[in-house]
């Protein structure tokens, strides 16, 4: 099973238990973060590159998977995602390399 579908089973599967879990306040917050990335007055692919680098900065693996994810299918570029990523190096500082690597790992996987 390839890192790509190792992400996705997992997050589905956990995502799965938690929802669940009928917790209001979780479901709450997943529909939040489900209807934040929806069109707006930015774009999906602006969106997504935002929660990238978010993601890069504050350090979350998960994150970072699920926005490369979502920047591929928005039909985002090599170039776009590695300058982007390179912004959330520069703010975040070099306590991001390690996440960056496993971003760069991530991104060629889905562009098998």
């Amino acid at each position: 099973m390839s890192l790509v579908e190792q992400f996705n089973d997992y997050r589905s599967r956990m995502n799965e238990k938690i929802l669940a879990a009928d917790n209001l306040i979780i479901k709450r917050i997943f529909n939040l973060d489900t209807n934040a990335y929806q069109e707006g007055a930015l774009d999906i692919r602006t969106k997504e590159l935002i929660g990238l680098t978010c993601s890069l900065v504050l350090r979350c693996d998960d994150c970072v998977k699920y926005h490369l994810g979502k920047s591929k299918e928005a039909g985002l570029s090599t170039a776009e995602v590695h300058e982007a990523m390179g912004i959330a190096t520069l703010i975040g500082g070099t306590i991001v390399i390690p996440h960056l690597r496993r971003a760069f790992e991530y991104w060629e996987e889905l562009n098998k």
